[in-house]
């Protein structure tokens, strides 16, 4: 997969009157696009995009006016508000004010990979309306941007993952199916020993979740599902705590300087491995030393 990008847009950022502050342009994301920005007020008509929309509103509340061949709806969308838009699909607007905002743009294959049923999922069209968890996820989003670290992969699917989810729980249309109940299963065994090896065998490195999901054969979004079934945890939350765990052991075990420990462990540099220990341990890599 290429990296999601402008060119996956609406074109909305591409206006003179947007201020881009930051975004993920450049680090490699496949499945989203984020952007945070200051917009000044515009009035104008879009394609349709191959990604779908999600606009979080950090101030206001401002005016919004949309529509398809026609502004035909009107509301005045507080701070939280979202915008939702979905892939394929041409958009008027009217932005009535200067605003701060955070876009994700959400590739259509992550939103579909949401159901084991394979049955198309269509994102609805709305503004105005809040959900406190999509908010906190484009949040987080944001704060990747803005503290990115390369060994923050996994962590950045698993966003997409849930993202996807919420959009398709609380947001998409599919048709219902009657015969679907019960908690998902979790890996087999076969398929948790893969990924725990590959876990082992690549600490070092940043992991996506499509090179975890492709050792069980599984979409990403059934693989994170049932992850979390088998271990209680998310991909990104395991991997972090087996490189912490060796890191400890590295550290009471030997005299190796503790940026080698980091960059062994899959730590963007000693700081960073500083900062996680103390947050899992409540201690320092120097006081994990002088244990050993």
């Amino acid at each position: 997969m290429s990296e999601l990008g402008l060119g996956d847009t609406h074109g909305i950022l591409n206006r003179p009157g947007v201020r881009q502050v930051r975004s993920s342009a450049g680090l490699g994301w496949e499945r989203l696009y984020v952007s945070t920005q200051r917009e000044l007020p515009y009035r104008e008509s879009f394609q349709g995009a191959g990604s779908h929309l999600v606009i979080l509103h950090l101030d206001g509340p401002v005016t919004v006016r949309r529509g398809r061949r026609g502004l035909t709806a009107t509301r005045q969308v507080p701070p939280g508000g979202l915008f939702l838009h979905p892939a394929g699909t041409e958009l008027d607007v009217e932005l009535g004010g200067c605003l701060n905002t955070v876009h994700v743009y959400v590739s259509d294959a992550v939103l579909q990979a949401t159901a084991d049923d394979g049955r198309p999922m269509r994102l609805k069209e709305e503004f105005g309306s809040t959900d406190p968890l999509l908010e906190q996820l484009v949040l987080a989003l944001d704060g990747v941007v803005r503290h990115w670290e390369p060994s923050g992969r996994t962590y950045v699917d698993q966003l997409a993952v849930m993202t996807a989810a919420q959009l398709a729980r609380r947001h998409g249309v599919r048709q219902q199916d009657a015969g679907r109940s019960g908690r998902p299963a979790g890996l087999t065994d076969r398929q948790f020993t893969a990924v725990r090896e590959l876990l082992d065998a690549r600490i070092s490195e940043p992991l996506s979740l499509e090179d975890l999901a492709s050792e069980t054969g599984l979409s990403v979004s059934q693989f994170a599902r049932r992850f979390k079934t088998r271990t209680g945890c998310p991909p990104h939350r395991y991997l972090m705590r087996l490189r912490v765990e060796q890191a400890a052991r590295l550290l009471r075990a030997g005299t190796m300087p503790i940026a080698q420990v980091a960059a062994m462990c899959g730590f963007s540099h000693q700081e960073h491995l500083t900062r996680v220990i103390r947050s899992h341990l409540g201690t320092t890599p120097a006081a994990l030393r002088r244990e050993g």
